[in-house]
C-alpha cells in the first residue's frame, strides 16, 4: 500500500478521534517490548492511538515515523501534541475500508 492520501488520512482522523490509547511511551522510549506490544496491537486492530508522556527521550513526531519505519505496512496518520494515530490493514481480514479504493476482492479493471 501507498501512502496515505489525504482524503484517507481524514477518514481516519474521524474515526480514532473515540479511540483510547492502547500504548503509553515513557523514559524508555520506544524500547523493544513497547514496540512489540504495538505490533502485537495490530492482530486485532487496524487503527491504534499511541500516548508518548513527557518523560519519554523522543517527541511524538519522532516516535511516530519511528514506529511506521520499523513496522511492515504502518502508516502514520496523524501526530496530536502527544498522541500518534497509526493504521495497518489486516493481511487476511481488513475491517476498514478505506475510501478511494475497491472493497476487498473486486475485480475493477
Amino acid at each position: 500500500m501507498e501512502a496515505l492520501n489525504p482524503k484517507q488520512r481524514q477518514y481516519f482522523k474521524g474515526m480514532a478521534h473515540s479511540l483510547k490509547p492502547i500504548q503509553h511511551i515513557g523514559k524508555d522510549g520506544l524500547a523493544g517490548a513497547t514496540l512489540h506490544a504495538i505490533a502485537s496491537a495490530f492482530n486485532s486492530r487496524e487503527l491504534i492511538k499511541v500516548k508518548v508522556l513527557d518523560q519519554s527521550p523522543e517527541g511524538a513526531d519522532e516516535i511516530g515515523e519511528a514506529i511506521a519505519s520499523r513496522l511492515r505496512g504502518v502508516k502514520l496518520v496523524q501526530v496530536i501534541v502527544k498522541t500518534v494515530v497509526l493504521y495497518r490493514r489486516h493481511p487476511e481480514k481488513p475491517r476498514i475500508e478505506l475510501p478511494g479504493e475497491a472493497p476487498a476482492g473486486s475485480n475493477v479493471v
